[in-house]
């Protein structure tokens, strides 16, 4: 399969850093905007630390706790000149313990029965849910368990046309949602709507119009999931915050968390803990009505990277800013993603649409049509962020998401 250019969205990395925990190697790539030949690259480090001399100035990267890198290991490629505006560079790292401790656990592998729980919305933090205990954390079957009963049963389905609700103070896990039995307080914060019926559903009358029942916060009216039933609400891991309940305070993670760090670091975590729990690296974004959006190809889990712009390399400085593809010196963790819309209208990319399609590859994993826009724009900023070279693998489009 040929590689396909794409047109260039920005100026990408002045400096760019990805290390590989399990290979315990580094791909160091430097702008010709930046540095325009290898004698103009000096690279050190210290414990913690990888310090980058440049004429433009020195950059020091903030490694994790664990990571050091190897002295005198950073070395030009063998076609790292050959590159028209990029000089690439490999080096060795030591890892001397698990980075796995530090990543943040999801909230779906946190949740446990008989813990007292507070429910917030993401978007404007207002307390939506009060002090919910459940008696059982039960997992839902994957996403496409349906599809698959037909080869274990011997007669028809007996699960056809029935959904899998919870029972009072049961808290049932999918692989994007929470499902929740209703309670006499949730009339306080939140609302239902019909869902509209879509252009195309309203134009073809074979086809059975699904609306759903949108569930909304009342303060800022952030669609949150929908009621899958009298009594059940099902709400989307991306909508909401869950943590311990302790009193009148809100959340402190989440507030130092702006929307598109809350929502990147959450499907991260997802597609992770999906990945590593079905040793599946395939993922196909759905809207809750069945339709693709945006197919994914999960290649590393073990990446740590950091990305400075060339205009942030003047002067020697070192800062820590956690913000989202910014100006920020501070190596994360991170999963290396190829992406590939399904409205994308390219030859080659249709077809790999199609294949997908056809042969159903990918999980599942439903969200709302406005999150589906929003990891779309996460994923092309972060594409926008990577040096030219590394933009694209073939047809697909790389992009990494953090921890």
């Amino acid at each position: 399969m040929a590689d396909v250019e794409k047109p260039s969205r920005s100026p990408g990395a002045g400096v760019f850093l990805e290390l590989r925990k399990r290979l315990q190697t580094g791909l160091l790539v430097v702008g010709k905007d930046v540095a325009r030949s290898p004698a103009d690259v000096q690279v050190t480090g210290r414990e913690s630390s990888l310090c980058i001399s440049t004429p433009q100035g020195k950059l020091s990267l903030t490694l994790p706790a664990g990571v050091s890198w190897e002295q005198g290991s950073c070395l030009l490629t063998p076609a790292g000149e050959s590159y028209k505006d990029e000089l690439h560079y490999r080096l060795r790292i030591n890892v001397v313990r698990d980075l796995d401790e530090d990543a943040c656990d999801s909230m779906m592998e946190t949740l446990r029965a008989k813990e007292t729980y507070c429910f917030y919305c993401q978007g404007c933090m207002t307390r939506l849910l009060e002090d919910r205990v459940f008696k059982r954390v039960l997992p839902l079957p994957n996403g496409n368990w349906n599809a698959i009963v037909d080869d274990w049963c011997c007669h028809p389905d007996p699960f056809a046309n029935k959904k899998l609700l919870p029972k009072a103070d049961d808290c049932l896990l999918g692989d994007t949602f929470l499902l929740l039995p209703r309670d006499g307080n949730c009339d306080q914060t939140l609302t239902e709507e019909v869902s509209p019926v879509g252009a195309e559903d309203s134009q073809d009358p074979k086809k059975p119009c699904r609306r759903l029942v949108l569930i909304s916060c009342k303060s800022c009216s952030s669609v949150l999931g929908e009621a899958v039933a009298p009594g059940t609400l099902k709400l989307y891991i991306t909508q909401v915050v869950v943590e311990p309940a302790a009193g009148d305070r809100k959340p402190e993670a989440s507030l130092n968390r702006g929307r598109s760090l809350f929502l990147e670091g959450t499907i991260a975590a997802r597609l992770l803990g999906i990945s590593t729990s079905l040793s599946t690296f395939h993922f196909a974004v759905q809207t809750p009505d069945g339709k693709a959006f945006l197919l994914l190809w999960l290649l590393n889990s073990d990446s740590i990277i950091a990305s400075v712009p060339e205009t942030f390399v003047r002067g020697e400085r070192s800062v820590s800013s956690p913000a989202l593809h910014s100006p920020s010196p501070r190596a994360a963790r991170a999963l290396k993603l190829l992406y590939i819309t399904c409205s994308d209208t390219g030859i080659m990319q249709r077809n790999i649409v199609t294949n997908w399609e056809v042969n159903a590859i990918g999980h599942p994993v439903v969200l709302p049509l406005t999150v589906c826009e929003e990891l779309l724009r996460v994923m092309d900023d972060s594409n926008a962020t990577l040096p030219a070279s590394m933009r694209c693998m073939r047809s697909y489009e790389v992009a990494y998401l953090r921890l």
